[in-house]
């Protein structure tokens, strides 16, 4: 997993709409534990040193979507602005006039802190108005605040669909920490899970075996294990719902060579109490009414062996009941196993993270979550769609300009030449396409820049009796190795049919040349449905023969026909699922890995308006742009959308 981080942007003067969780005890109106908003600062304070102005969102407790005092976030704003050394703002409300001038005067350095996000419903339901709305306070979104990342909320999940987006240092850390669990750990890998329930924790346990050496389960879940091999287990919780389960499990675990440690001793009691006295059982089974309050001795050795010589290892879930004092000794010792490890440590969940607090130890591990459900769902497998928004592209952005029959060649120069000078220092990557008079000069005046240069058409032969017509070899021959082909002025106009753009796309693939191939419907076609035929008939028809590795060559370029000087208007959300269609059909044509590799332009009038909006979405990767790409002024802000 790759994400964006906030080391991949330029802030300066720019707003930053920020997601953190400051949801903090309050009591008498102070805050009562601060390790939250400290544990913010660190971003923040980056973001303002590299010239931000912040709106800072985030919840505090479940008001329901209704305002309450009770829930307001102004003591938040006033220990948040000690600790940051600078005055914060409190917004009056998440939406309305006043808080969109407060949003609309921030200067450089300032933040400004929204009130409770959870006021409105639309927060929890990621209603995508309100998203819009708080995607609108800002040029750039981070999100910092890992505690809610599991949650598709407007705030985590649906701003990023109209900003560009970037993680900050804390979401970064859990990543970087418990991404490699579930990927590809160190060896020895041990896992130590606990808690109380095996119907709260199987879907760790299933996701971990999969990648651990050892897997240890401790706690009340453990009775149920235990049960399933045949032993006594006395009072102890038990699910008999997951027997089945548990046995399956085990089963699994055997099968995949996972060495599974359950309880080989106990501390138990008579009952259920913190003042119950401990009672020692020597014995993987407990007899009687006892209750299995926590692991014995010879369980702890057996954990701490493990531990010792593991490279990582993962702890979410106590052994036993650590509350009380009699029975935490095995929580103890397993947190003091892993502060002694020599390898990755990483604590999550709740109520390991209580635990190894309780205990001092917390700056002993590498890593100590700072998300209960978020980690849990990691560990799980799942994907978390706060994380999952935040995702680096593999695919690099691509900015193509078609200068179609404008400019003569003296104009082209100029502008090529003041396009070198202003994309330098761009994360896209950029391309130009003169008209073939123009060629010869434009790819002069960019022999020593990175922008492309590419041709608008070519010929389906390579010479012959074809008046007027330009073949892949004079375009190879003036340096331009990019082509574009099918373009829908060119279907549209001149009647080129799939076929011969298919013969064509095969010849500049023979030629070596790379392709940028278009492809999309006219408003008759998509008002009568055929949306989906007229792709998969281009989709099709233009890739046929072509190759897995010739792919490689080749960027598709989705226009919309009816949405090109019609005066209607294709939203981001129709072009990014136009565009989740075409992948899907190329991965029918070839495979997942062909399909996820393959840039996806849009063609349907960028520009710097909604190039933001249109690059954030999942499956654009860039843009094929017409008139706007005739001045530095107006292709500059779709090229550097991100800036």
């Amino acid at each position: 997993m790759v994400l964006n981080t906030i080391r991949d942007a330029n802030f300066d003067n720019k707003k930053v709409v920020i997601r953190v969780d400051f949801n903090v005890p309050i009591k008498e109106g102070k805050v009562t534990d601060n390790t939250r908003i400290k544990a913010a600062l660190p971003t923040i304070k980056y973001l303002l040193e590299k010239g931000a102005s912040l709106v800072v969102m985030s919840h505090r407790g479940r008001p329901n979507g209704k305002k309450s005092e009770e829930f307001s976030m102004a003591p938040i704003a006033k220990e948040f602005s000690t600790l940051l050394g600078l005055e914060v703002k409190l917004a009056p409300d998440v939406l309305g006039p006043e808080v969109a001038k407060m949003v609309k005067d921030l200067k450089k350095g300032q933040v400004l802190l929204l009130e409770n996000l959870r006021f409105y419903i639309e927060e929890t339901d990621n209603d995508v108005e309100y998203a819009k709305t708080l995607a609108s306070y800002g040029d750039i979104y981070v999100n910092d605040a890992f505690g809610t990342a599991h949650r598709a909320h407007a705030s985590t999940e649906g701003i990023a669909h109209y900003l560009p987006s970037y993680a900050g240092f804390l979401i970064e850390k859990e990543v970087k920490f418990l991404d490699p669990l579930l990927s590809n750990p160190e060896k020895p890998f041990v896992a130590i899970i606990g808690g109380s329930k095996v119907s709260s924790k199987i879907t760790v346990l299933e996701s971990l075996s999969k990648t651990c050496n050892t897997i240890v389960i401790g706690g009340g879940m453990a009775y149920t294990f235990l049960k399933v091999q045949g032993y006594n287990i006395g009072k102890s919780l038990l699910e008999e719902d997951y027997l089945d389960t548990a046995k399956s499990f085990l089963a699994k675990a055997k099968e995949r060579g996972v060495k599974v440690i359950l309880p080989l001793d106990h501390v138990c009691a008579a009952t259920f109490a913190e003042d119950a006295t401990p009672i020692a059982v020597d014995a993987p089974g407990i007899e009687g009414d006892l209750i299995g309050m926590d692991i014995g001795p010879k369980t702890i050795a057996a954990i701490v062996a493990e531990v010792k010589s593991a490279k990582s290892v993962v702890w979410n879930g106590p052994m036993g009941v650590f509350e009380f004092d009699a029975f935490s000794e095995g929580t103890k010792k397993v947190a003091l196993a892993l502060a002694e490890c020599k390898g990755i440590t990483v604590v999550g969940g709740g109520d390991s993270v209580a635990a190894i607090n309780k205990f001092g130890l917390a700056d002993k591990v590498s890593h100590v979550s700072t998300g209960g459900g978020a980690s849990l769902e990691f560990l799980e497998g799942k994907t978390l769609p706060g994380i999952k928004a935040l995702e680096k592209k593999m695919r690099r952005i691509y900015i193509a300009g078609n200068w179609k029959m404008n400019l003569t060649p003296s104009e082209g120069v100029k502008l090529a030449k003041e396009l070198a000078e202003a994309v330098k220092g761009c994360n896209a990557k950029v391309m130009v396409a003169p008209n073939y008079v123009s060629l010869p000069a434009v790819v002069e005046a960019l022999k020593d820049s990175d922008i492309i240069v590419a041709a608008q058409n070519m010929n389906d032969h390579l010479s012959g009796a074809f008046t007027g017509e330009v073949s892949p070899l004079m375009l190879k021959d003036l340096g331009v190795n990019t082509v574009i082909l099918g373009h829908s002025e060119r279907r549209a106009i001149y009647g080129e049919s799939n076929e011969l753009i298919n013969k064509k796309v095969l010849l500049a693939l023979a030629e070596g040349m790379d392709i940028v191939l278009c492809i999309g419907e006219t408003l008759e076609e998509r008002e009568g449905g055929k949306l989906e035929e007229v792709l998969t008939t281009q989709v099709n028809e233009g890739l046929k023969s072509v190759t897995v590795k010739q792919m490689a060559k080749i960027t598709l370029a989705y226009e919309p026909v009816w949405a090109i000087g019609t005066g209607k208007t294709a939203s981001p959300e129709d072009a990014d699922d136009a565009h989740a269609l075409v992948r899907s059909k190329i991965e029918k044509l070839f495979n997942k890995t062909v399909a996820e590799e393959t840039i996806i332009q849009y063609g349907g009038s960028v520009k710097a308006a909604n190039v933001k909006e249109l690059m954030a979405k999942e499956n654009i990767d860039g843009a094929l742009v017409g008139g706007a790409a005739l001045s530095v002024a107006n292709f500059l802000p779709i090229v550097a959308f991100d800036k």
